[in-house]
């Protein structure tokens, strides 16, 4: 029965006392689950004061995800003073959950052997992500401080390229041999602990340590003990290759509904596995990161030192800068016709820009398809018809209401039917362009969604004002 100033924690089943769920209450908004500003401004307060008790009185009760966002939330220079408060907490789940910035930044303030200890703490994969972004002689630092067992895994995750199944995949799996039993393999899960704590499935291997079929734990529990693993196995599995990419390693996950997969080498050993888990952090990062490099943003990450932020950005700009130039040179052409007919120069930008919405529409389409491979050698005429007819019906429709529109305000039905005929030439080159650009650079093995914006644009900013202008003069406007 529930006491007078107690609460029950709901994930220990203990009266919790009221004093620590008075804090854990006003730590998380109830609503949305965050880190209210009150509580971080108090934690800021109690981390500039130096006051341990305090910060650690706050910190505590916080779910390790939770405290790896309040690193994040509070103020960059407080960020080494908090670790040092709260250096008990910070344990290989916290960093495993921090944003690779800030990650960064306190792993470089951390002597070698504390991030080993942390390191040793975590999944494999987790300890790859912690150690990879180190600086070579500090990766080595940290490499000396660990068990050998532990430093082997990670230094043979590190040989992979970044981004592959190699980096991604965890160590810490359960094999067994093929002539086991059910009941064998019940005896050797509970009699060894030295095995990994969280499977959801059993890999039955060959002598030569490839993978046959997995054994699920509800399979394991339900049948009984003298039938062999063999007859009870699943044998139709997904196997990853190490060094495949982890955008491909991901749709398959998706493709096949998988919790797990094996991971083999060149030779069809298995090496590791792959966990559901790691794979919804690669489609939030691929994700975000296609749709920022559409943008010319980068990283887009307000953790990101502003140095980097500013390079990137720029980059961009000045690519956007010559492009703009490009499209100007086009109007300069008919600077003539437009001194004759000032309208035109009113007009012209609705042409452009309405061309620019239609090529962004079709490139997000088309590079979200290249990367789901959606959208392969075997279909892609199919695709240009397709996107060719969106662009006809779009371009003959907004045609209409702006022609008529012109017409009709102006009074000049002619310049109505030019603004309109430049409309649906535009519309078209945005379709074409927004679905061949992407194709293009992709055949070529460039990565679509970090350039394909900049060539869309400047197709439709060129076409808009060279139709819509070249037409006025041909028809006699100007």
């Amino acid at each position: 029965m529930e006491r007078e100033g107690e609460q029950l924690d709901p994930h220990a089943g203990e009266p919790l006392p009221a004093s620590d769920a008075a804090r854990l209450a006003e730590s998380l908004d109830a609503d949305e689950n965050t880190l209210r500003p009150s509580f971080i401004r108090r934690v800021a307060e109690a981390v500039e004061a130096g006051d341990r008790d305090a910060v650690y009185a706050l910190v505590e009760p916080l779910h390790p995800a939770d405290i790896a966002d309040l690193f994040e939330l509070i103020d960059e220079d407080d960020r080494p003073q908090l670790a040092m408060l709260i250096s008990d907490l910070m344990g290989g789940e916290v960093l495993a959950e921090l944003n690779d910035h800030v990650r960064e930044l306190l792993v470089e303030a951390l002597p070698a052997e504390t991030v080993a200890d942390f390191a040793e703490q975590m999944e494999t994969d987790d300890a790859v992500a912690l150690i990879e972004d180190l600086d070579e002689d500090d990766q080595q630092a940290v490499l000396a401080e660990m068990e050998p067992e532990d430093r082997a895994a990670i230094e043979s995750a590190l040989a992979y390229p970044e981004e592959t199944a190699g980096r991604l995949m965890s160590r810490d799996l359960i094999a067994v041999p093929e002539h086991l039993t059910v009941g064998d393999l019940i005896d050797y899960l509970r009699e060894n602990a030295a095995l990994t704590a969280e499977f959801w499935e059993v890999f039955i291997v060959d002598p030569l340590h490839r993978p046959l079929g997995t054994c699920k734990l509800s399979w394991i529990l339900r049948t009984p003990r003298g039938i062999a693993l063999t007859d009870v196995m699943k044998r139709d599995q997904t196997l990853i290759p190490v060094e495949m990419d982890q955008e491909e390693v991901a749709l398959r996950f998706q493709k096949y509904a998988l919790i797990s997969a094996a991971v083999v080498d060149d030779a069809g050993r298995l090496v590791g596995q792959i966990t559901v888990d790691d794979i919804v952090h690669v489609i939030q990062e691929e994700a975000g990161e296609d749709i920022l490099r559409l943008s010319g943003a980068g990283d887009g990450d307000i953790n990101e030192p502003i140095h980097l932020t500013i390079r990137t950005r720029l980059t961009w700009l000045v690519v956007n800068l010559g492009t703009a130039v490009l499209a100007a040179s086009v109007v300069g052409l008919f600077q003539g016709a437009i001194a004759k007919f000032a309208l035109l120069a009113v007009l012209m930008p609705i042409v452009s820009g309405m061309g620019g919405n239609a090529g962004t529409q079709t490139l997000a389409v088309i590079v979200r398809a290249l990367a789901m491979n959606q959208l392969t050698e075997s279909n892609t005429w199919r695709m240009v018809w397709r996107e060719f007819r969106i662009a006809l019906a779009n371009g003959l429709s907004l045609a209409l209401l702006i022609g008529g529109a012109v017409g009709l305000l102006f009074g000049n039905p002619l310049l109505g039917a030019v603004i309109g005929s430049a409309m649906i030439i535009n519309n078209l080159t945005a379709g074409l362009a927004g679905i061949a650009v992407p194709v293009v650079l992709d055949r070529l093995k460039i990565d679509p969604a970090v350039s394909s914006a900049v060539f869309v644009t400047t197709a439709t900013d060129v076409m808009g004002f060279f139709s819509f202008l070249g037409l006025a003069v041909v028809v006699g406007l100007a």
